[in-house]
């Protein structure tokens, strides 16, 4: 059986007459990659900042790392890291610096050997002590996850990742995200992107207005498309495919 990282249970929140939770549950289990999958709008945001103590939830529960998020709050986030979708770096200091000073935030002993070690993990070395400003936007992104890996949390959210980079640097940001999981954390990615989830998850859920519509593996979530039509090669669904065709399912109740 495996641990669980994180259980959410009937998990709601709404802003003045706007439901944006409406009842969300799911499992994620640790060392595994989970993808949260969501129109804009559709909430993904929302659910992390709650699962990561920066809004409470209306009703319902999250449990992450083992610690309730709303009686617990200090416990979940020396439990986690959090990777938004802008690059939160500073621009004035090199990458070397960046490093340090989360390394000093969190009040580790060594900070310039944590720094060093992640930077070399991350191929930034020869970039080290060059201004963030003379980056490119996959060496910022690289830098970022770099950082939230200062003093090794077992959970890291990646709230949509890869928004706005290039092909070759959303490449480089996958490769890093899985290594991780092999090395056994937990990451929990959401994504508009319907190839990263594809190229990266473990466990897929779609989040619809609110609620959890579909939740699987891939191979699961192709069982609930149409049969495959045999033309010369049986062609299978697409992620993209299926998440249209639940969608629509569900809109055409």
């Amino acid at each position: 059986m495996q641990n669980i990282s994180i259980q959410v249970a009937d998990l709601q929140k709404s802003y003045k007459k706007l439901n944006v939770l409406k009842g969300v549950n799911f499992a994620v289990e640790q060392g595994s990659i989970f993808a949260l999958l969501g129109s804009n709008g559709a909430g993904k945001t929302t659910l992390v900042k709650i699962l990561t103590t920066l809004l409470k939830q209306d009703g319902g529960t999250a449990i992450v790392n083992g610690f309730d998020v709303a009686s617990q709050p200090y416990h979940v986030r020396q439990s986690l890291s959090l990777t938004g979708q802008f690059a939160a770096v500073d621009e004035m200091l090199t990458g070397q610096e960046n490093m340090i000073m989360i390394a000093r935030l969190r009040h580790l002993k060594h900070p310039r050997q944590i720094a060093d070690d992640l930077l070399t993990r991350f191929g930034l070395t020869d970039a080290a002590n060059r201004r963030v400003s003379t980056y490119s936007g996959g060496m910022r992104r690289r830098l970022d996850l770099a950082m939230s890996l200062v003093g090794t949390p077992p959970i890291l959210f990646l709230d949509e990742p890869t928004t706005g980079l290039d092909p070759e640097a959303r490449i480089e940001v996958w490769k890093v995200v899985k290594e991780l999981a092999d090395g056994g954390r937990t990451v929990f990615l959401t994504t508009q992107y319907l190839d990263e989830a594809e190229q990266l998850a473990d466990h897929i859920a779609i989040l619809h207005e609110g609620k959890i519509i579909a939740s699987g593996t891939l191979m699961e979530l192709k069982k609930l498309f149409p049969p495959a039509q045999v033309e010369y090669v049986e062609k299978q669904p697409t992620l993209e495919e299926i998440f249209l065709a639940i969608i629509g399912k569900k809109e055409g109740q």
